[in-house]
């Protein structure tokens, strides 16, 4: 007989809150993986850009390049908060076993999962943005700004007691290593 819904949520709470935290070099690491599927998710943003921006005409500024990043971060926020709210794990996250989850451990809701996008976008990258950007700096030191940025607050986690990042203690999620709950059959075996 299984435990009742409101039990096991319970219990899954508990164990979830009782989950070590992933490394920092596994979650930079995954940090990196993502990055790179989604340089071939954003592709999409690409092709709309070349549909609708390439072609503007004067006074259309829903044909504009802000108009694409603005589509851009809608559609990355929407691969975040769908995955988040609906499996805990990003197609990244799912390689490298870590899972996001609220503080006691359990299911991320839709809106915590978009408040938590907003404050990683917020935290990793908008004090970098606005240095390039005051700064006048053309794009390839831009985006050496933006990495240092990323490095800088990464090494932040180390300073919390449970080495999460801040945007996850204001949110109220954690990230958690979940390499147990994957099955025999899928772990790698030594040759």
């Amino acid at each position: 007989m299984s435990a009742p819904p409101v039990a096991a949520a319970m219990q899954d709470a508990a164990a979830g809150s009782s989950r070590p935290t992933p490394s920092l070099l596994r979650r930079m690491t995954c940090f990196v993986y993502e990055a790179t599927l989604l340089f071939g998710l954003g592709l999409i943003p690409g092709l709309v850009g070349t549909l609708f921006v390439a072609p503007a005409g004067q006074g259309e500024p829903w044909r504009s390049e802000t108009a694409l990043r603005v589509f851009a971060l809608l559609f990355y926020g929407f691969y975040f908060v769908w995955f988040w709210s609906k499996r805990g794990q990003t197609l990244a996250m799912q390689t490298w076993h870590i899972r996001l989850v609220t503080a006691g451990g359990g299911p991320v809701s839709r809106w915590r999962a978009l408040a938590r996008y907003a404050a990683c976008c917020a935290f990793w990258f908008l004090p970098a943005t606005l240095i390039a950007g005051l700064s006048g700096l053309p794009p390839w030191p831009s985006l050496g700004t933006a990495a240092a940025g990323i490095v800088v607050y990464a090494l932040t986690a180390l300073a919390e007691p449970d080495r999460q990042f801040w945007h996850d203690r204001l949110c109220g999620t954690r990230l958690v290593d979940v390499r147990a709950e994957t099955p025999a059959s899928l772990r790698p075996h030594p040759h």
